[in-house]
């Protein structure tokens, strides 16, 4: 038997648990059952929490950047001990393979390790003065208390791009994860806690979400806000924002179109890409989803991706032969079979899939849709679950336009083998994040994030950490 983690708040060095708050069901989404109660937030929790942040950021910021190095590359080292036991957690809670969890957690602890590196690569400038006597000077700083909102989806990378960031930078932080996923963020808090992080640096609240970020951005505490998660979230949030003159990074939701052209690798294409699409259950932002096949390949590529798609296995994630698992909560659930019950009313062919499965748990089967519609809601809306949509294309010029044609502009893929149209594709997709002749292609050292609808800022790389600093001009005679 796998045990699940107690649940807390993490206030100014506290863990707090349930005693005197309302909680929340934690569910595994493999079976229906409930693993834990995660304790929620009062009023006065979060005020605390923001008393917290504000009395532990001068300390943190005046801290040596080696010192910040230190903890950050300390906790990243935890991570990678207690790797297994993080993963169980979140396939317990998340319901995604073991495989992808154990990776997930891999890959959070490679964020605090390269923030660690930027925190000591924070500098700034001499600008010869147009004066004599002049000493003009620009310097970067932490830009102070942070409030960030990260979903369930991803719950070990996507806070760890925040948190590792931030932290790097000498702000800090009040996190507040998905209510369905707690324990693993918590985990990597646990870890930041071991690794000797000042008490109150870090805060991690769970809560009835509009009440927390109206709470938490309305204060004069928090100058910068970070949100990860659904467009009309992502717009709240930045009306509540600007209410206070405060900058916002968003990474919102994307549509990921795939342009495959006659002269494609079909074999990588297909293969790789039915294993990219349903990968974490199709509940990935940057998932390919619209596959946009030239008319010349088309028959050929669908036939590989189907039979692509029926060799995944479905199963619990705590099945080391799973490798699709189940949608996260019955929310998911309920708008997959909404969406393909939609296509196939207007004409989409169902070529795999395309049912719930007769077992416990939120699974959904793998599901390919030929032949959709541009009424179909699918081809306007996020599907944010195991639905893969195949159309055909004939010119380049029809593909960008069909690609391009959706105000979610995060990622996007093109498989060719001709240099001249790579070069068009990546010129003329309109996307944050572009992957040619490959899905897989984000990484610690690069940024992350969208364009248009799916947000602005960027998480990872050099760009990552600018956002937590602000610039500070200084001129001295």
């Amino acid at each position: 038997m796998h045990t699940y983690d107690p649940l807390y708040l993490f206030i100014q060095g506290r863990w707090l648990g349930a005693d005197g708050r309302d909680t929340a069901a934690v569910v595994n989404p493999a079976s229906g059952a409930v693993l834990g109660r995660v304790p929620l937030a009062t009023a006065a929790d979060l005020d605390l929490a923001l008393d917290g942040a504000r009395d532990s950021f001068d300390l943190w910021r005046r801290t040596a950047p080696a010192e910040r190095a230190r903890v950050l590359h300390a906790a990243a080292a935890l991570m990678r001990q207690r790797a297994a036991h993080i993963a169980t957690q979140l396939t317990l809670e998340e319901g995604k393979p073991l495989a992808e969890s154990r990776d997930e957690v891999l890959r959070a602890a490679d964020y605090f390790d390269w923030f660690a590196g930027e925190a000591r690569r924070i500098d700034g400038r001499v600008v010869p003065a147009n004066r004599p006597g002049v000493q003009q000077l620009v310097k970067r700083q932490a830009i102070g208390p942070v409030a960030a909102f990260t979903p369930w989806n991803f719950p070990a990378i996507t806070p760890a791009r925040k948190l590792a960031a931030a932290l790097a930078a000498g702000c800090s932080i009040i996190l507040k994860p998905g209510e369905e996923s707690p324990a693993t963020a918590l985990a990597l808090a646990r870890c930041l806690d071991d690794a000797g992080l000042p008490k109150g640096v870090l805060q991690v609240v769970f809560g009835v979400p509009d009440m927390v970020s109206a709470r938490l951005i309305a204060s004069p505490v928090i100058r910068k806000v970070t949100f990860t998660g659904s467009v009309p979230v992502g717009r709240l949030l930045s009306e509540r924002a600007a209410a206070g003159v405060k900058p916002i990074t968003l990474e919102l939701g994307g549509h990921g179109p795939v342009l495959v052209f006659d002269d494609a690798d079909l074999d990588a294409a297909a293969s790789e890409g039915a294993a990219s699409r349903f990968r974490g259950t199709g509940q990935i932002c940057i998932a390919p989803t619209r596959f946009l096949v030239q008319r010349g390949a088309y028959h050929r590529f669908t036939e590989r991706f189907v039979a692509a798609t029926g060799r995944l296995v479905v199963g619990d994630g705590l099945d080391e032969a799973t490798q699709v698992g189940p949608l996260a909560n019955p929310r998911q659930l309920a708008k997959i079979a909404a969406l393909v019950e939609d296509a196939v009313e207007q004409g989409a062919r169902v070529l795999s899939g395309g049912r719930r499965l007769d077992r416990p748990g939120y699974f959904y089967a793998p599901t390919v849709l030929a032949d959709v519609p541009m009424s179909a809601r699918i081809m306007h809306e996020e599907p944010f679950g195991p639905i893969a949509v195949l159309r055909p294309f004939d010119t380049l010029a029809d593909g960008l336009a069909e690609a391009n044609r959706l105000p979610y502009a995060l990622s996007a893929y093109a498989f060719t083998r001709d240099a001249r149209t790579a070069l068009d594709v990546g010129d003329g997709l309109e996307a944050g994040m572009i992957g040619i002749n490959q899905y897989r292609m984000v990484a610690t050292e690069l940024p992350f994030g969208g364009m248009q609808e799916s947000g602005h800022g960027s998480e990872g790389g050099a760009e990552g950490i600018a956002h937590y600093l602000t610039n500070k001009f200084i001129s001295q005679i």
